[in-house]
């Protein structure tokens, strides 16, 4: 069953079990009013005969009052306290008949129906004591037709039952016009949904009106997915080029020496073997892109770290001693205090300082500084090194993937363009910043800033 439909049963049902609940409280409510109004009349009518009358009077006396406050379809008694009657007169004589006198100390009103002719008609009599001196000496009873009754409930059902279907009525319009405005941005976006199956293409839905409601919400959000999407796209097609790119380059050249090897044979040692290098110097390079590359999409897939307290002090001092063996470069660490604890993936943290002083040894020839500072919401690490800086208008594009400022110094010493979208990743994933700060010719200054948790 479609989402229309439903919505237009439910309103329809909802909308007809409130008009039911309605229609029978008015019902009630007015059968209930009109009786009691009714029945005041005939209390005030009887009070107005107890006030004329003495039960001393003889029996035509007392008929001979009573007939003057006899209406058409009614009676009116006058009972013993041995129930035996004093006066009766009456318009009605069925009345007479079907309903017998009762003695009664309280004032007291019933209301009785019986069948007449196929019909149904309502009847309401009402019994007021007579007292004198105290003490109850009869009763008045006065029963009356109540024919108004009759029409007027015959007359409202009419009138709730047609107010009831036309309320239906108007309930299955309303609910297929809500249902349509409800559903037509959800089948806008199912429609572009489907062109985007069948086309592979992002697309936005049109937002025709400003509703400001849920549904326009949820239109603006997919459209904000789908914008999402789209770059992401463009970056992996970028990403795609890119790396072909890089790659293609490297197996060109090992593909041409070893086509160099095969054809011409070559018996000079000192000639094939430089030959050699070369290949081995760009599958080198190939397979450390290879393995940024994987750095990279392990980063941009946001595995889960493994956070545990950690003395950056400590860890940097490892990272410094090992680079200070292996490069042989003077690196001055500044610190104020012996333990500064971080919380975070030990790790990935490493591989961020890594990358950072790497750049720095390729991009420098003098000192590096590294300095630790502990401040109130955050830990600041700085990398700073005085190379060949970074021209301004190439640090918008620092972060991006295979980029490199000097692609010919870049390709001497190895870098493939990866190490600071790595970074980045990694600094994204501690909910952390990166910054850099670099004058061309002068030196470059790294900005890492971890979050105290």
């Amino acid at each position: 069953m479609k989402i229309t439909t439903k919505i237009n049963l439910i309103t329809t049902a909802w909308i007809l079990c409130v008009l039911v609940a309605v229609n029978a409280v008015v019902f009630f409510s007015f059968m209930k009013i009109t009786v009691n109004m009714e029945e005041d009349i005939l209390i005030h009518k009887a009070q107005n005969v107890i006030a004329e009358i003495h039960m001393d009077d003889t029996p035509h006396e007392l008929n001979k009052k009573l007939t003057t406050y006899l209406t058409n379809h009614s009676f009116i008694r006058i009972i013993q306290p041995d129930s035996k009657i004093r006066g009766e007169v009456s318009s009605d004589h069925y009345l007479l008949t079907k309903f017998k006198g009762e003695f009664s100390t309280n004032q007291e009103a019933q209301r009785s129906t019986i069948k007449q002719e196929h019909k149904e008609e309502q009847i309401l009599i009402v019994r007021v004591p007579i007292q004198s001196k105290g003490k109850v000496v009869g009763t008045l009873e006065i029963g009356d037709r109540l024919l108004g009754l009759e029409l007027g409930k015959d007359v409202l059902l009419s009138i709730l039952t047609f107010c009831t279907l036309l309320g239906a009525g108007l309930s299955l319009l309303g609910g297929r016009w809500l249902s349509s405005v409800i559903m037509r941005p959800i089948s806008n976006m199912i429609n572009t949904m489907e062109d985007i199956e069948q086309s592979g293409i992002p697309k936005k839905i049109i937002i025709q009106q400003d509703t400001k409601d849920e549904l326009q919400k949820m239109a603006v959000t997919f459209n904000r997915m789908m914008n999402r999407l789209d770059v992401n796209l463009d970056k992996q097609r970028q990403f795609i080029s890119d790396a072909s790119h890089e790659i293609k380059t490297p197996l060109t050249i090992i593909k041409s020496y070893a086509d160099l090897l095969r054809r011409r044979r070559i018996k000079s040692e000192e000639k094939a073997l430089d030959v050699i290098n070369v290949i081995h110097s760009e599958a080198t390079r190939i397979q450390k892109m290879t393995e940024r590359l994987l750095e990279l999409a392990d980063t941009e897939m946001e595995n889960s770290l493994d956070i545990k307290s950690v003395n950056i002090i400590t860890l940097c001092e490892n990272v410094f001693k090992q680079f200070k063996e292996v490069y042989g470069r003077e690196i001055n660490f500044h610190y104020q205090e012996d333990t500064i604890m971080i919380t975070a993936d030990e790790l990935k943290i490493k591989q961020v300082i890594i990358i950072l002083l790497d750049n720095a040894i390729k991009y420098s020839t003098d000192k590096i500084d590294v300095y630790v500072e502990d401040q109130s919401y955050s830990t600041v690490i700085r990398v700073k090194d005085y190379g060949i800086g970074i021209p301004e208008h190439e640090m918008e594009n620092i972060f991006e993937r295979f980029y490199r400022v000097d692609k010919a110094r870049s390709r001497e010493t190895g870098g493939t363009g990866l190490g600071l979208s790595i970074a980045k990743n990694i600094m994204n994933q501690h909910n952390g910043e990166i910054k850099v700060a670099s004058i061309d010719g002068i030196g470059t200054e790294v900005v890492l800033s971890l979050p105290k948790r």
